[in-house]
């Protein structure tokens, strides 16, 4: 069974569909549509996982690869926030951070610069 979770979202609402047993969904309240009140801005559930995509991103780029990309799910929780999904398939939102290595410039020596 699913439920039905509201967020407030710039300056509108947004419904998102979560499963009964989500994580984070126990305690909002219910409208007369009988829809779940999350009890936060869409903004700020999503900033929850900000942390974990920036610590990832960091220590991925150390790999010196030329061309790198992240990819995970954020599922949205109620109360909980935002967490990250098990799989990508799952979460409500996928998240991609793609880097491309910017060239080094090439250095000349003095001497071969001619004004």
């Amino acid at each position: 069974m699913t439920e039905i979770l509201r967020y407030e979202v710039g300056s509108g609402t947004v419904l998102v569909e979560v499963e009964d047993n989500s994580f984070g969904v126990e305690r909002p309240s219910r409208n007369e549509q009988g829809i779940l009140d999350a009890g936060r801005r869409l903004e700020d559930a999503l900033s929850a996982v900000r942390p974990a995509a920036s610590a990832a991103a960091e220590v991925m780029k150390e790999l010196g690869a030329e061309h790198l990309e992240l990819q995970f799910g954020v599922k949205l929780a109620g109360e909980a926030g935002a967490i990250i999904a098990k799989t990508s398939a799952e979460g409500h939102f996928i998240v991609r951070i793609s880097f491309t290595k910017a060239p080094v410039a090439a250095v000349v020596p003095e001497e071969e610069i001619m004004l």
